[in-house]
């Protein structure tokens, strides 16, 4: 969701260099206009103050800008620590010292939609038509392919993950009762937290024969890289996500795709591509009763039902693939 606010730096003749955490890192690379990425060695949690002085002692004088795009404290330090002239962010976790050039963070319900909201960084405006883009090497792509036994558009992506918590998640035995239905091979794709949605998918495929016998089940949760996560999406025929940072990364190649959102809203973080399909009962007039606890932004509902998402069937979404 930052990509469109690099391309609009680059556009105007800065060369950027992101810094970024590993597991997001092959993202930035995806990004023709980014000229280097430098991978953080923070950990989750924790200013890690020592670390961060190690690190802004090596890049000290090297930028004349800094766009901190997190709203955190400890996302403006290191930029302060390497004493980068300009440092533009959000006010927000009293970092107001931090930063040189600060925008006033709106209130949540007024805020915009997320590119929105970071291509304002650059300072300037009109973010209407702003879509993230990514690109990968075509060679890298078929090499990936061939590792994995892969041929180009002859499988569908289903990324059942959602890091937020179960709010967030279609069922998983709605995934396996539309990959049942689907005739190419079933890719499963998630990180190793997500291994045990993708292998109650896998089972509930094997419990039920699919109609489809030239289908076939593909778990690879756990097993690939971002970097090679990234090629799979980019290939695929289509791919059904919860409202995650894999639905951001198909929305970045363009790829049809199904995003299945419950107790987040897409008026704040839609997959902007021309070939995504959002399902949310919220805005769905023939669903009875109204949804008028969504969106609720909980991890857990609070209701106990995930009528948000659980009302939402295999068939329906099958409709759009």
């Amino acid at each position: 969701m930052t990509e469109p606010l690099l391309r609009r730096l680059s556009a105007r003749g800065e060369r950027l260099t992101v810094g970024a955490l590993p597991w997001v890192a092959p993202v930035y690379r995806a990004m023709p206009q980014v000229a280097e990425v430098i991978e953080f060695p923070f950990a989750h949690g924790g200013l890690q103050l020592r670390a961060r002085r190690r690190l802004a002692k090596q890049i000290n004088g090297q930028f004349d800008i800094a766009y901190i795009c997190p709203n955190s404290l400890k996302s403006a330090l290191l930029p302060f620590l390497a004493g980068i002239p300009k440092r533009v962010g959000y006010l927000g976790e009293v970092r107001v010292g931090l930063l040189t050039h600060r925008l006033k963070n709106p209130p949540k319900a007024q805020r915009p939609p997320m590119v929105a909201f970071y291509s304002a960084l650059s300072g300037e405006a009109d973010f209407a038509g702003d879509r993230p883009r990514l690109l990968l090497d075509p060679a890298v792509v078929a090499a990936t392919l061939r590792q994995l036994g892969l041929t180009r558009q002859g499988y569908h992506v289903l990324a059942p993950g959602a890091e937020y918590g179960p709010a967030k998640r279609w069922p998983t035995r709605h995934f396996a009762a539309l990959a049942r239905q689907l005739a190419l091979p079933v890719v499963l794709l998630g990180s190793a937290k997500e291994a045990d949605l993708c292998a109650e998918i896998e089972q509930g495929c094997r419990e039920q024969s699919r109609p489809n016998a030239a289908g076939k089940i593909i778990n690879l949760a756990g097993k690939t890289s971002l970097a090679q996560a990234l090629s799979v999406i980019a290939a695929t025929k289509s791919i059904v996500t919860n409202d995650s940072g894999l639905m951001h990364v198909a929305a970045g190649f363009g790829v049809p795709q199904v995003a299945i959102f419950g107790s987040s809203s897409p008026l704040h973080t839609p997959p902007l591509n021309s070939q995504a399909t959002v399902l949310w009962l919220k805005n769905d007039p023939g669903y009875q009763p109204p949804l008028d606890c969504a969106p609720c932004f909980e991890r857990v509902c609070p209701l106990g039902h995930t009528r948000c998402l659980v009302d939402i069937g295999a068939a329906r979404v099958l409709q759009y693939i």
